[in-house]
């Protein structure tokens, strides 16, 4: 049995680890709202993450916008240029290999970094955790930090409000009949080439959102976004392609496992989603909550 020590080390990397697939599940799902609607791999994604706690860190310091309002007005900004690039150069290539989508969304992110890593270096910039979000809760067996207990709370309410919107509202079946068959939507009158920019300006607002969620955590840095994409992509995966559902319980799963994995055997922490990745694509190639494509 755990001794007491233990037991609070275990829960203390669980919380860790609740607050890590928090921003997991937020990422991924932006990832797979993008993919399932649109079919993009959208290698920029972490790119405009960090983007979006850029925007956050240059609002307070330049402008002196608190928190709460950037907290909305930084996805805003990232959405806009989400726009610009799905209307400019994505919307060019749909009806290609996917390939294509990939390599020019890879050459996107790494000219976003190479232009914040020039003015910014790599060494990080601090984002203040704002006054009403400072202290800790007292659970009783830990205290929790009031910031993180918000990052929880909040990640968890923007994706499953994300997916009943999505799967449970009429907007919701407008998507998803676009993505199906956009001539008989388009027939209907419904105005499917702005379908699918809001949905791709929604996708990468939503990385912006946990870019701002992650700043006065993590600090700002322009590498943050590609330390952190290749686990997001493997989380979409083990959840299944265009899986909403999937790609938020997976994002939330992995970040306990790695928690949990962090207490028994550091050394694989950083490992263990891919373990657990090829071990779902070999028993079950579309992931754990995706459909096989006929």
């Amino acid at each position: 049995m755990l001794d007491g020590l233990s037991l609070q080390m275990l829960v203390g990397q669980l919380m860790v680890g609740l607050v890590n697939g928090s921003f997991y599940a937020l990422l991924s799902l932006g990832l797979g709202v993008i993919f399932g609607m649109l079919n993009v791999i959208n290698f920029v994604h972490g790119a405009l993450y960090m983007t979006g706690a850029f925007a956050s860190y240059l609002l307070l310091q330049y402008a002196g916008v608190p928190y709460a309002v950037s907290l909305l007005l930084s996805p805003l900004i990232v959405a806009c240029l989400g726009v610009f690039i799905e209307r400019m150069l994505l919307s060019r290539i749909y009806k290609i290999d996917h390939i294509y989508g990939w390599l020019l969304t890879f050459g996107i992110a790494l000219m976003l970094e190479s232009v914040f890593r020039k003015f910014y270096g790599v060494s990080g910039k601090p984002y203040p955790t704002p006054d009403w979000l400072t202290g800790a809760i007292d659970l009783g067996f830990m205290m929790l930090p009031t910031y993180r207990a918000w990052v929880i709370g909040v990640s968890l309410l923007v994706c499953f409000g994300t997916w009943y919107a999505i799967e449970r509202t009429r907007l919701g079946s407008y998507l998803r009949a676009a993505t199906e068959n956009p001539v008989i939507v388009r027939s209907f009158g419904i105005n499917v080439t702005l379908l699918i920019t809001l949905t791709y300006a929604f996708g990468v607002g939503l990385a912006a959102f946990a870019g701002v969620l992650a700043a006065p955590i993590y600090q700002v840095n322009p590498l943050m976004g590609s330390n952190i994409i290749v686990v997001i992509f493997a989380v979409v995966v083990i959840g299944g392609l265009g899986s909403i559902l999937g790609t938020i319980v997976t994002g939330l799963g992995i970040g306990l496992i790695e928690g949990v994995t962090k207490i028994f055997y550091p050394e694989a922490a950083h490992v263990v989603v891919f373990v657990i990745m090829a071990i779902v694509l070999l028993t079950k190639p579309t992931g754990l909550f995706g459909r096989r494509v006929r």
